[in-house]
């Protein structure tokens, strides 16, 4: 099935690396009339387009935005890192609570396909707690019964950030010395992965693993 003209996006973590992508991408795609950006900032003025309209939430209070989660997709980007989050408890708050209730919101205002950004590995068993929190959102998001689910599991994503990473640009360099599964990949080629699983709008529950995902 492919998408049919008249459908609806939302896109929550609209301003990190994928989501932006997302946000860009979706805006010059012929089968998406209307993207809603849920962010707790403007978007950078180069996203913005005549059918973007961004949403400032509070992600604490998802709750008192029902009415922002009417669509037929909605795309979580939303993530962070340990470091940048300060503890495991503010990690999970933003990688597993904040997707969870926005994904419970989304089904109950008619959203039928979710799409997720994990990560490779992801594993709701495994030893470290990175993976073990985005394997249970996995499960979590998979069980409330959308008529869709695709999840992406990139490796480690290249593209423009506000700050330097010093193991990014290392693995830029080495990117020919990783093994497929594990080869960095592009956000564009991340959000491009997604787009294309929404517009084939396939039921179920659907995996695009890392060696899928670069072009």
């Amino acid at each position: 099935m492919v998408v049919p003209g008249g459908s609806s996006a939302i896109v929550i973590g609209a301003t990190g690396l994928v989501g932006r992508e997302c946000v860009r991408q979706l805006s010059a795609h012929h089968g998406f009339e209307r993207v809603t950006a849920l962010a707790r900032r403007a978007l950078p003025s180069d996203l913005v387009a005549a059918k973007v309209k961004t949403e400032l939430v509070d992600f604490d209070r998802l709750g008192d935005r029902p009415e922002v989660f009417q669509a037929t997709h909605l795309f979580c980007a939303l993530g962070t890192t340990i470091k940048q989050a300060g503890s495991q408890d503010r990690f999970r708050q933003v990688d597993f609570d904040y997707p969870l209730r926005a994904a419970e919101l989304a089904l109950a205002a008619g959203v039928r396909h979710f799409l997720l950004v994990s990560s490779v590995d992801a594993n709701p068993v495994s030893r470290s707690f990175y993976l073990r929190v985005k394997g249970e959102l996995e499960a979590a998001i998979e069980g409330l019964g959308f008529r869709s689910v695709t999840v992406v599991r990139p490796s480690l994503l290249l593209g423009d950030r506000n700050e330097f990473r010093l193991t990014e640009e290392a693995a830029k360099r080495l990117s020919w010395a990783f093994p497929r599964k594990y080869r960095p990949v592009h956000a564009r080629d991340v959000a491009a992965a997604l787009i294309a699983a929404a517009a084939l709008d396939r039921p179920g529950v659907n995996f695009i693993e890392n060696p899928a995902i670069a072009r």
